[in-house]
């Protein structure tokens, strides 16, 4: 018989349906929040009225905005905003954009908790693989400012008290981890992810997809799990193609996003993820490839890569994909990520094989490239993938 934990997310709720500006005022009152800063979209302070309706429903409990956070949440950056959030004194942080925003504010609610001043100083804290295969979390604090998450793209980091910043340096996505860094409550409005660039909304539902997969393929995963990552993949993979044939289709939004929320409840509850999304990770702090993008190109060849020890387990990813008989998991996803339009390559992301041996040698850094079903023993097993990926 199996024995286990189950880790649940502090989460205090999750309101869906309801328009962002009302939901993110209701939500401000009743946490008692007096001052509040917005971390937001610029593109969605630019071209639409969605951000300032926001700002409106916050009315004077709202003391400063920004939309300073570059994707993958550059270290400066984030520590930039920890400084800001202290000196102004913020009793709230309200994100409003994709998963760099909402990563970018947990991870600068830390820094504002630790009073770094210097990206140097974030060094002793993010999360490691150790030499024995098992990961190393440093303990940090739960941040003392809470976050209302609102999402515009799929990429599910929401749900999720991990929070990722890239070291400038070294390129290196790094996860910092306290049970208190997620977002107090989450905002599921599908009528503000309109704005959201197709090829944005698309992709990151690939990357919810990848989360799916990755927890069925597990050799570390359980019923509990398994049941909720294969209604993420029926809801996302009847979802999304309805949301590409029809962008104002707001019903198959809101399950896409439902989706996304069950893709994370597996990882949140301690299964963790694979060579996919470690590879994924130094694709996006390496190479620049976006979140979704990575899932896009990684997905499929990562599943043929580990076909051999868990084929078994890749018969329900088949399965919840609508495989035609005798089609493989891989093959499902491949003609899955390519229906959607999205890019099935490395080369079509821009990565060349002259970047192979950094990203793979990167790899191996990753907390989740030792929890693969199949053994990644070293560099040259992630530059194998990459090549078959090329």
């Amino acid at each position: 018989m199996k024995q286990g934990v189950i880790a649940c997310a502090p989460m205090e709720q999750v309101v869906y349906g309801t328009p962002a500006a009302e939901a993110v005022a209701a939500e401000a009152a009743r946490i008692g929040a007096n001052r509040v800063f917005l971390l937001h979209s610029g593109t969605l302070d630019r071209e639409t009225d969605e951000i300032a309706r926001i700002r409106a429903g916050l009315g004077n409990r709202l003391v400063g905005s920004s939309a300073d956070m570059p994707p993958h949440s550059p270290r400066a950056r984030v520590i930039a905003l920890g400084q800001t959030l202290r000196e102004s004194g913020a009793d709230l942080l309200v994100t409003v954009g994709g998963g760099s925003i909402t990563d970018g504010g947990k991870v600068a609610r830390l820094a504002a908790k630790m009073g770094w001043t210097d990206p140097a100083e974030m060094e002793p804290h993010h999360m490691y693989p150790s030499e024995d295969g098992g990961i190393v979390v440093p303990p940090v604090p739960d941040p003392d400012i809470p976050q209302i998450a609102v999402p515009t793209s799929l990429s599910g980091g929401e749900f999720y008290p991990l929070g990722g910043s890239t070291n400038e340096v070294t390129g290196l996505k790094q996860g910092y981890l306290s049970r208190g860094m997620g977002p107090r409550v989450v905002v599921l409005d599908p009528a503000i992810t309109r704005h959201t660039p197709e090829w944005l909304w698309l992709s990151t539902g690939v990357r919810a997809l990848d989360h799916a997969m990755e927890t069925l393929g597990s050799l570390l995963s359980n019923d509990y799990c398994d049941g909720i990552a294969a209604c993420a993949l029926e809801l996302l993979a009847e979802g999304l193609p309805r949301v590409k044939a029809d962008p104002e289709d707001l019903e198959a939004r809101l399950k896409c996003q439902i989706g996304v929320w069950q893709s994370m409840i597996p990882i949140v509850a301690g299964v963790p993820m694979g060579a996919s999304h470690a590879i994924g990770h130094m694709l996006g702090g390496v190479a620049g490839v976006a979140h979704g993008h990575t899932s896009c190109v990684m997905a499929p060849a990562v599943l043929r890569f580990n076909a051999p020890v868990n084929a078994d387990r890749q018969a329900r990813i088949a399965r919840s994909l609508g495989a035609a008989a005798g089609e493989t998991a891989a093959d499902a996803a491949d003609r899955f990520i390519a229906s959607l339009g999205m890019p099935r390559s490395l080369s079509a992301v821009g990565v060349t094989a002259a970047d192979f041996d950094r990203i793979a040698e990167a790899t191996m850094h990753d907390i989740w490239i030792r929890t693969n079903p199949r053994t990644v023993d070293g560099p040259a097993a992630v530059r194998g993938i990459l090549e078959s990926a090329a």
